[in-house]
């Protein structure tokens, strides 16, 4: 969230960050957006009990109310429902730690170094009804190190995730993401070094 926040400070950065929701009243992100002037909103799912589409009509009205375009999970340990991700088809992004399709769901460092992965890294990708399984938009690889261990690995890879997130938004703000057939294509935008778009080789057959 924070790299996001100072990314679009940049006055040709397309995407102004005007909108903080969490479901965690004690989220340490909350202090940053406010200090940052963002409207912080928390809808606290526990009050919802176990009723989620309740939950996420609460979220999806204070996300129209406030004319949210794009929304970009940071954080946010909820899974989604399809009924609200049909609402946000296309516009609604997530990032993971890990080389997606590789080491889904939680746990991802540990995982990678039980697996003897010699790459580990971070995976932005759109979110969709399946867990962290959405068209990949791009990725950021790290080496996994002798003596590493799930602290160390960890603070490289949120470099990376501080990295690639912003480029992310930045190509998906500006109109140059399209997905077909289930995956991305990228056009018209720079792709810089040590950011992987993984089907940017397949641009030209966009059309």
């Amino acid at each position: 969230m924070a790299a996001l926040i100072e990314a679009a400070k940049e006055k040709d950065y397309p995407a102004e960050i005007v909108l903080v929701v969490s479901n965690n009243a004690g989220a340490a992100g909350i202090a940053y957006a406010r200090s940052a002037g963002i409207a912080v909103n928390v809808i606290d799912h526990k009050d919802y009990g176990k009723d989620r589409e309740a939950f996420e009509r609460a979220l999806d009205a204070v996300l129209k109310s406030s004319r949210i375009e794009i929304v970009c999970l940071a954080g946010f340990m909820r899974l989604l429902t399809p009924a609200f991700l049909a609402g946000w088809e296309g516009r609604i992004i997530n990032i993971h730690p890990a080389l997606l399709p590789e080491f889904k769901g939680l746990d991802t460092h540990a995982r990678a170094l039980a697996s003897g992965a010699k790459m580990h890294g971070a995976t932005v990708h759109f979110v969709t009804a399946e867990m962290d399984s959405g068209p990949i938009i791009c990725q950021g690889v790290v080496p996994v190190l002798k003596g590493d261990d799930e602290e160390t690995l960890a603070r490289r890879v949120l470099v990376v995730e501080h990295k690639i997130y912003p480029v992310a938004l930045k190509w998906l703000a500006g109109g140059n993401l399209h997905v077909k057939g289930g995956r991305v294509y990228l056009e018209g935008a720079a792709i810089p070094d040590g950011v992987i778009a993984p089907a940017q080789v397949a641009r030209s057959s966009l059309g």
